[in-house]
């Protein structure tokens, strides 16, 4: 029994029913899921690598939906693939994966900084140095690299 005295059995199954509460709200990296269930306190006597095998053989968990969804939502929200790898990479989802994913994603980069520069900044392109260096500022924060850079400002 645990100090709140449910059997290591019924800890199990309210970090199982946790897990799948959260993966019925969004998609979840296996770090996040971790992460997230960790922290409950029936989570103690758990065996939390267990859980999340069971979870994702179900395929209720599954690192590569989640990067496929994280990576068209923060498509749609105007962030480049380095920022977008970043933040993978914070939540746990390999190097590889992130890199697949990336070049399968239907996103074209060069436009996507394009198109954000000018809803931002208007279709003239900037002459004037601080201008420019402004702008590619903008961009760099979102996640494009000098190239996509260069070219959105061509």
């Amino acid at each position: 029994m645990s100090k709140l005295g449910f059997s290591k059995r019924d800890n199990y199954s309210r970090c199982k029913n946790s897990a799948i509460y959260s993966l019925a709200m969004r998609e979840h990296s296996r770090q996040e899921l971790y992460k997230k269930l960790i922290q409950k306190e029936y989570s103690e006597d758990v065996d939390l690598n267990k859980l999340l095998d069971e979870l994702e053989a179900r395929d209720y968990q599954s690192d590569q939906r989640f990067t496929e969804s994280f990576i068209r939502y923060r498509v749609s929200r105007g962030q480049g693939k380095v920022k977008i790898s970043n933040d993978l990479k914070m939540r746990g989802v390999s190097a590889s994966l992130i890199n697949i994913s990336i070049q399968q994603a239907d996103a074209d980069w060069f436009v996507l900084a394009s198109q954000l520069r000018e809803k931002k900044y208007g279709k003239n392109i900037p002459h004037d140095y601080k201008e420019k260096a402004k702008q590619m500022r903008f961009l760099f924060s979102r996640g494009f690299d000098a190239e996509m850079i260069r070219y959105a400002l061509g």
